[in-house]
């Protein structure tokens, strides 16, 4: 797990507006910090019947499904808490539908969140859970 407060991407805060724009500046930030760790995006906001995953990305081979988790507070838990078991199934069955729809399920792959805590004055704090939901769909 690597947490480190992110450069600012061009866009320096979310707007004030509302969830979906909090959500937004999140994939965002997620991305930059991704790069940095030297991840490759493929896709983002990839639909499939079982929901949307929120980038699709490569990292040393395997495909890497990135939920990204953001939070302006963690009166309700930190963004991490926020995977329930329902999520993760959810998260489960999307990368099956991708692998299937794109011909790769022989890959490896894994299912890592980026969990960002938005700091209204500072830098936000950026974490990467690397294999942060296991099992099978």
């Amino acid at each position: 797990m690597t947490s480190a407060r992110s450069p600012r991407p061009h866009s320096a805060r979310p707007a004030s507006r509302g969830r979906q724009a909090l959500g937004v500046w999140g994939e965002e930030t997620a991305v930059a910090h991704l790069r940095t760790q030297g991840y490759a995006i493929l896709c983002r906001n990839y639909r499939t019947p079982a929901g949307e995953l929120d980038i699709v990305a490569e990292d040393k081979g395997a495909i890497v499904f990135v939920e990204v988790k953001t939070r302006r507070n963690t009166r309700f838990g930190s963004p991490a808490e926020a995977i329930t078991s329902r999520k993760a199934s959810h998260l489960l069955h999307a990368a099956q539908h991708y692998l299937q729809e794109t011909g790769q399920q022989e890959r490896g792959w894994r299912i890592d969140v980026v969990a960002i805590e938005h700091h209204p004055h500072a830098a936000p704090t950026v974490t990467l859970i690397r294999n942060a939901v296991e099992g099978e769909a």
